[in-house]
């Protein structure tokens, strides 16, 4: 039985933004054997007035200006999504926000078994608070302010895509990236390709050797000392896990 296409609806008030994303490497090629479908919806076609203004300054005063309510629920509307917020739906609907939980891989497995995923990119001062009761999920790629919720959708799509079966060639290698559900808790160890030698660096002998026993053994020692080096955090958390245990 073939397996139902991951649906992606992209609500923006800069659809230009996303040109050119979504036709490369594995999420084009996703697209074109229709294991996901991906549209971007310019929120402001659905404005009412001549001037098809989708943003407004906030009650109450202060800087910036704040997503109008109405042309993000027409939007919502033109994608099926029932106008009594309480009603059960097969759509998840995501506000990318910096007030979001953290995307990590867990998440992105959740979001990559759904049907329909609407992705809603905040910008200015973000949205009005009552399309809130449409929102499942505030989701943020980190602890940092960008100009929008644009590039965190980038990001979100290209990860949830990653991980729909039979969009990457190798469904194996999946479990065994970092973060994902094998991972050993470790970064990825260095990896090496032709030519042996590059302006006088060498690749590391034991990977020439041919000796497996002794590359897994390398490699778990330089996925340590990696993570020490860049990630201790991580080290400090698998060993809370333990002693939890």
């Amino acid at each position: 039985m073939k397996r139902q296409p991951l649906t992606i609806d992209i609500l923006t008030l800069f659809p230009k933004m996303f040109q050119g994303v979504f036709t490369e490497s594995l999420i084009g090629k996703a697209q074109e054997k229709g294991l996901v479908r991906i549209q971007v919806h310019d929120i402001r076609t659905q404005a009412t007035d001549r001037h098809r203004t989708a943003d407004d300054r906030p009650f109450g005063g202060g800087p910036g200006m704040v997503l109008k309510p109405d042309p993000v629920f027409r939007t919502f509307r033109t994608l099926g999504i029932p106008a009594d917020p309480k009603r059960k739906r097969r759509s998840t609907v995501v506000y990318l926000s910096p007030q979001g939980r953290r995307l990590d891989q867990k998440l992105v497995e959740f979001l990559s078994a759904r049907k329909h995923l609407v992705l809603l990119c905040g910008h200015y001062e973000g949205v009005d608070e009552r399309l809130m009761d449409w929102v499942d999920l505030e989701v943020s790629v980190g602890d940092a302010v960008l100009t929008g919720g644009e590039i965190p959708a980038m990001a979100l799509t290209d990860a949830v895509v990653r991980w729909r079966p039979g969009v990457v060639q190798d469904q194996d290698s999946l479990k065994w990236d970092s973060f994902a559900e094998g991972w050993s808790g470790l970064l990825d160890c260095p990896h090496y390709t032709r030519p042996q030698v590059w302006r006088d660096r060498k690749v590391p002998e034991v990977l020439l050797e041919g000796n497996h026993a002794r590359i897994a053994q390398w490699r778990r020692e330089m996925s340590m000392e990696r993570t020490r080096r860049k990630r201790p955090d991580l080290l400090r958390a698998e060993k809370k896990k333990s002693e939890i245990k």
